[in-house]
């Protein structure tokens, strides 16, 4: 929910207006593939925060969650927290990206991917790479 003062009103707008393109743009790139929703979650916190929760059903049984926390900083969106998983009809990891801190060694700590039998450095993907490669995958 947007409040916004009289000061505010053309920031508060600003805010909203970027939160709300980054999701047209996200329901756009799911409504793509060939999957089906399970669950799709959108949910503005704050003028200046939201949460996008997305988990989405392949054709071949193969499943991704989406799990990220948005925040507007500087008049553009940055990710706080993230986490892409994609597994197999039959719960095997294919991949997984996330920025949870528990892996200093690797070069891009605090980001890395999640592999079968491996974890990578890797830098933050962009969510259509993301959803591209689980498309691959599938």
């Amino acid at each position: 929910m947007l409040r916004c003062t009289n000061n505010w009103k053309a920031s508060c707008v600003l805010l909203h207006n970027l939160l709300e393109n980054y999701f047209a743009k996200t329901e756009l790139a799911v409504t793509r593939l060939p999957a089906y929703v399970e669950s799709y979650v959108e949910e503005i916190l704050t003028t200046e925060r939201a949460n996008l929760r997305i988990r989405l059903r392949f054709q071949s049984g193969c499943l991704l969650e989406i799990n990220e926390a948005i925040i507007v900083e500087n008049g553009t969106l940055k990710t706080l927290g993230y986490r892409y998983h994609f597994q197999r009809a039959g719960n095997e990891l294919v991949f997984r990206y996330d920025n949870t801190p528990h892996f200093p060694d690797l070069p891009s700590f605090p980001h890395h991917k999640h592999l079968r039998n491996d974890v990578v450095a890797a830098s933050k993907p962009d969510l259509p790479d993301v959803l591209q490669e689980a498309k691959i995958n599938s």
